[in-house]
């Protein structure tokens, strides 16, 4: 397949539009990012030596499929520890949902949620234990 086949494209007057699936990838991606309680994105071994080797995929944790009008996601996160996961798998849900769609026009059919880990942040913890 190449590029072409796996990039949006609508037609108008003026000409083509084309957003390819990586672009939608990195929406959800940045949208799921921005709800509180989310750590962050699990890429799994090659997102690690991606990272490892200063190639930061801000699509990590991200599978898109892209139809004419369509799309599907599936989004493999990290929640913080102490969060209410089903809560929170929610909210990324509707806020991927939404960003893809306003900044698309593409009407998202599925937004699916993988945990794959819970994490925390050793600064809060160490004022935690500073503060009892």
């Amino acid at each position: 397949m190449d590029k072409l086949d796996r990039e949006r494209t609508e037609y108008n007057d003026v000409g083509s539009i084309r957003i390819a699936d990586e672009v939608v990838g990195i929406i959800a991606g940045l949208a799921a990012t921005e709800v509180p309680g989310v750590t962050g994105m699990s890429g799994g071994l090659v997102g690690g030596i991606a990272e490892l080797l200063g190639k930061k995929n801000l699509a990590k944790g991200v599978k898109v499929e892209v139809g004419e009008k369509e799309a599907a996601v599936d989004l493999y996160i990290i929640v913080e520890y102490g969060v209410r996961i089903p809560d929170i798998a929610i909210r990324v849900q509707e806020n991927v949902k939404r960003a893809i769609e306003t900044m698309t026009g593409l009407e998202v059919v599925e937004v699916n949620i993988h945990i794959q880990g819970v994490g925390f942040n050793p600064e809060n913890k160490e004022e935690d234990i500073r503060v009892r």
